[in-house]
C-alpha cells in the first residue's frame, strides 16, 4: 500500500527524550529533563482535584463541544462562545486549520526556524510552505514575510514568543503587519507561551480581533498551565472562520478530565501569576550565567532560551545528556551551536549551569 505522495518526505515529529528512557539507557538514577518546555511546578493543585472528580465518569462520553469550559474562556477573555474552538492542545487546533483552509497549491507563509508543525500540517494538505528566515536577533522579519504574500497565499503563521528562539513581536510590529496584510489572507497569532509574559509590549491579540476578520488567537494549557499530558488547548478568533474550522473537527477531540481540569485551572491565577513571578527569576538566573561565561543568547519571553554554546550543539547535548540534563538541539534550526533549555525550578537551573560549564570545558570550540 503506498500513501499520499506528498507526505513522504515529511519527518515523524521527535518530542524530547523521556525521563525513563534516558536513565535506561544511560544507567542515571537521576535525570532533569529541559527540553519540552513544560512548568516544572506542575498544575494547579485545583486542577489535580478536579481531574480525581472525574473518574468515576471515565465510560462516559466527554462533552463533545466543550460547552463549560468554552463559557468560561469566553467570560474570561472578554469574546463570544462562538469564538472559541478546543482542540487536543494547540496543535489539534494547527491542523484543523489546515485541513479548513488549505487545498493543493495554496501558499503559506512562516518564519524559520519556528514551530515546525506548520510546515507539517501545511505540505500534509498539499499547500506551498514558504519559509522566511528569521532576523539576526532570531525574530520574524515581518516586512520580508509580508513581501512572499500575493494572492496564492491563504495563512501566515506567526509564533509569538517564538519556538524554538523565544522571541517576541511587539504590539507596534503586530498591529502595523495587520495594517498590511491583504483581507483574504487569515494570520493565525500562536501564543502558547502568552501568559509568561512580563512586559508591556506584548501585542493584545483581543484588540486585533475585534479590528480584523483575519485573525485567529491560539493558547494551550500545555505550557503555564502545567497539563501537557492532558492535551488541550483552543484558538480565538471570527465566528466565521471558528464556524469554518469547527466542520473539520473530530467528534470528542477533548477529554473530560482536560475539560474539567482546565476549567480549574483557568481560575486560579495565583498559580498562573506565581509561575510567572518563577519563571521570570529563572531566565535572570540563567541569563547572568550565561553572561559569566560569555554566551550570547537570545531575549526570552517564553519559558525557555536559546543560548549559543560555541560549540557544536549536537555534541554538547550528547554530552549534557550523559550527565542526567535532557536539553533540545534540532539540526534543522539552522544554528548549529545553539540550544535551548526549558527554564527549570531554581535547584535545576542551578544543576543544568553546573553541568554546562563542565562541558563547555570537554566539548571543543568549534
Amino acid at each position: 500500500m503506498q500513501p499520499k505522495k506528498n507526505i513522504m518526505h515529511l519527518p515523524v515529529y521527535q518530542p524530547g527524550k523521556p525521563i525513563e528512557e534516558v536513565k535506561r539507557e544511560l544507567g542515571l538514577s537521576e535525570v532533569i529533563k529541559l527540553a519540552s518546555n513544560e512548568n516544572p511546578f506542575g498544575c494547579s493543585p485545583k486542577a489535580k482535584e478536579a481531574i480525581v472528580s472525574m473518574v468515576d465518569q471515565v465510560s462516559i462520553y466527554p462533552d463533545g463541544g466543550a460547552v463549560k469550559l468554552t463559557q468560561a474562556v469566553a467570560a474570561h477573555f472578554g469574546v463570544e462562545s462562538n469564538q472559541i474552538i478546543f482542540g487536543a492542545g494547540s496543535d489539534e487546533v494547527i491542523l484543523m486549520i489546515a485541513r479548513a483552509f488549505l487545498v493543493p497549491g495554496d501558499e503559506t507563509i512562516a518564519a524559520t526556524p519556528t514551530f515546525p508543525q506548520y510546515k507539517h500540517n501545511a505540505e500534509i494538505e498539499g499547500a506551498v510552505f514558504i519559509e522566511v528566515p528569521a532576523d539576526d536577533k532570531g525574530s520574524h522579519d515581518l516586512d520580508a514575510m509580508l513581501a512572499k504574500v500575493n494572492e496564492k497565499t491563504k495563512i501566515v503563521w506567526i509564533c509569538n514568543p517564538n519556538n524554538p528562539t523565544g522571541t517576541m513581536l511587539s504590539e507596534e510590529q503586530v498591529k502595523s503587519f495587520m495594517e498590511k496584510v491583504p483581507t483574504h489572507v487569515l494570520v493565525v497569532l500562536d501564543e502558547a507561551y502568552a501568559e509568561y509574559n512580563v512586559t508591556d509590549q506584548y501585542p493584545d491579540g483581543f484588540k486585533l480581533l475585534k479590528q480584523y476578520k483575519n485573525v485567529i488567537l491560539l493558547r494551550t494549557f500545555s505550557k503555564i498551565f502545567g497539563m501537557a499530558s492532558l492535551r488541550i488547548g483552543y484558538g480565538i478568533g471570527h465566528p466565521d472562520v471558528i464556524r469554518s474550522i469547527n466542520q473539520v473537527r473530530e467528534p470528542f477531540n477533548t477529554t473530560s478530565f482536560a475539560q474539567k481540569a482546565a476549567l480549574a485551572a483557568l481560575a486560579d491565577t495565583a498559580f498562573i501569576d506565581s509561575c510567572r513571578e518563577a519563571n521570570a527569576k529563572g531566565i535572570r538566573q540563567l541569563t547572568a550565567k550565561f553572561d559569566e561565561m560569555g554566551l550570547p543568547y537570545f531575549e526570552a519571553h517564553g519559558n525557555f532560551i536559546m543560548v549559543d554554546v560555541k560549540r557544536p550543539g549536537a555534541a554538547v547535548f550528547q554530552a549534557l545528556l550523559r550527565k542526567g540534563i535532557i536539553i533540545r538541539h534540532d539540526a534543522g534550526w539552522g544554528y548549529p551551536t545553539k540550544i535551548r533549555v526549558t527554564v527549570g525550578s531554581e535547584e535545576q537551573n542551578n544543576k543544568f549551569l553546573e553541568a554546562l560549564e563542565q562541558v563547555l570545558s570537554e566539548v571543543a570550540v568549534s
